[in-house]
């Protein structure tokens, strides 16, 4: 089999089951395109939309929910599906119709444990949560935002009721599973923890040395309007296709869209710190190859869509890390800058430049972290949403217990809620069990970026050649093309021959960290 989604003919396969597969297809791809309406309009609330048209915006958002909730849970493809399943021929392998099959079974099993006026509920009060939050962000007001997040968890608790929590599991297991397939608290803390204790030991050497790199390319003032020419040029270079896709300005970076060819990027920018707006661009650029790279012929079901958030931040570490981070890339970027901003770069060395980027400093922000800090953020976010999701934690005493941890991990304390517990958008957006797959997407991005290396020769040295082409075209054909058609942990295997780890992301790490340092 294998072949293009609703365009299947085959002379082993049943009429019956060849047509049951293209009715299946076709009401996936239609309800695709009135989900993917949704997409826009958040992407329009976060960049565009005056602030006056959130109540409305609200009532679309919940609507739109409600109608896609009610397509995707539509008994004829529950008939559908088990007509294609009847025939077991057709539903083994790996091929796309097999996956397509299979994965939209698991979507409508899910989807119908899920009652319309819960789904409705949550994306309007998702809405107003998240326009909530960026106000009481600025304004430093917890207070504000604290009635939005009690209805959000009260919401997120029941929705996790309604899932299932898996026997010897717990609530937060029920709603990481929409984000990455498989995942639960216990795996995430069996990674983590071994992880907390070795990058704890990292940090304390990088701490404690008597040579740091130098940090006062992060201290240069460089003008907004031309850091976001700059910023463009760079992601053009590595790769994302500015005619099927677009970057803004938001509160938050974030990327999302439609489909492979209408992908909406934000980033932010600081005068301060031209880095920040780069590493922030990348990372976004890294997520919007992956949804360029997605099949096009496969729009609107599953092998169309990214397997799961941490695979595709995978993609968006590796670009911000493996690729911004790195010597060779700097040994492209830094005469780069200095052609783009002239004197405002001038005098800066490669070092300077290579060593700007690789500053390690415990902080208050997590997309502002250097790589060895930056899981620590994650592990915070993790814990707390557990106890959350479990009851074990009010909200009211969110901002307490954010500002222990942070004091407990990272050694800071945390100055206000605009730069502790109300810095991310997730939760507004009613997004928990999302946080764990930055780590794992961390994780991945080193494994991946291994095999990567292994199998392009030559593959860092293009970099200072502002040769990205060779590794974009590895990551489509060994991930992107692939969509859903392989979990998460069978995708890892397939593209590194070994299951996930963290030593790859550690030997990575310690490897560049500690020359830099002189350790």
């Amino acid at each position: 089999m294998g072949m293009t989604p609703g365009t299947l003919q085959s002379t082993t396969t049943s009429t019956s089951t060849i047509t049951a597969y293209s009715a299946l297809i076709q009401r996936a791809r239609e309800a695709q395109l009135l989900g993917s309406t949704g997409h826009i309009l958040s992407w329009d609330q976060e960049t565009m939309m005056p602030p006056g048209g959130i109540d409305h915006r609200s009532q679309q958002m919940g609507l739109l929910a409600r109608l896609h909730h009610q397509m995707l849970t539509d008994p004829a493809i529950a008939e559908a599906i088990a007509e294609c399943e009847s025939d077991r021929g057709f539903c083994e392998g790996d091929s796309i119709e097999s996956a397509n099959v299979r994965e939209l079974r698991k979507d409508f099993d899910r989807a119908t444990k899920l009652p319309p006026r819960l789904v409705s509920e949550l994306a309007e009060v998702s809405g107003k949560g998240q326009h909530e939050w960026a106000g009481a962000r600025s304004a430093n007001d917890f207070a504000r935002f604290r009635p939005w997040l009690e209805r959000l968890v009260h919401l997120n608790r029941e929705k996790a009721a309604c899932l299932g929590v898996p026997q010897g599991g717990e609530p937060w297991d029920a709603l990481a599973e929409t984000f990455e397939p498989g995942c639960t608290a216990a795996t995430v803390v069996k990674v983590f923890t071994p992880l907390r204790e070795r990058l704890r030991v990292l940090i304390g050497e990088l701490m404690s040395s008597s040579h740091k790199p130098s940090n006062r390319f992060n201290e240069t003032k460089l003008p907004v309007d031309a850091q976001a020419q700059f910023v463009r040029m760079v992601v053009e270079s590595i790769g994302f296709d500015f005619e099927r896709g677009r970057l803004d300005t938001s509160t938050h970076p974030f990327c999302g869209g439609s489909h492979c060819d209408d992908v909406r990027m934000t980033t932010r920018y600081t005068e301060s710190c031209l880095n920040d707006a780069l590493g922030s661009s990348m990372h976004e650029a890294g997520h919007g190859m992956y949804e360029q790279g997605l099949l096009r012929s496969a729009i609107g079901t599953p092998v169309g869509e990214a397997v799961s958030l941490g695979i595709h931040e995978s993609q968006s570490r590796l670009w911000e890390n493996q690729v911004g981070r790195s010597n060779t890339f700097w040994k492209w970027c830094g005469p780069q800058l200095q052609r783009h901003f002239g004197a405002c770069a001038a005098g800066f060395t490669h070092d300077e430049f290579y060593g700007a980027a690789n500053v390690v400093e415990p902080g208050f922000i997590r997309v502002d972290a250097d790589e060895a800090t930056y899981n620590m953020h994650v592990m915070v976010r993790f814990e707390l949403e557990r106890l959350l999701m479990s009851g074990a934690l009010d909200p009211k005493d969110l901002p307490g217990e954010w500002n222990r941890r942070y004091k407990e991990y990272l050694g800071v304390n945390v100055p206000d809620d605009r730069r502790g517990c109300l810095q991310d958008v997730h939760w507004s957006m009613g997004a928990f069990g999302y946080f764990p797959t930055y780590t794992l997407g961390t994780l991945y991005s080193a494994q991946f970026f291994d095999s990567a290396t292994r199998a392009i020769g030559g593959l860092e040295a293009g970099f200072a050649l502002g040769e990205f082409a060779p590794l974009r075209a590895w990551l489509n054909s060994q991930i992107h093309a692939h969509g859903r058609r392989y979990s998460p942990s069978a995708l890892c295997l397939r593209v590194t021959g070994s299951e996930l780890s963290s030593e790859p992301y550690l030997k990575y790490l310690e490897g560049k960290l500690r020359p830099l340092y002189s350790l």
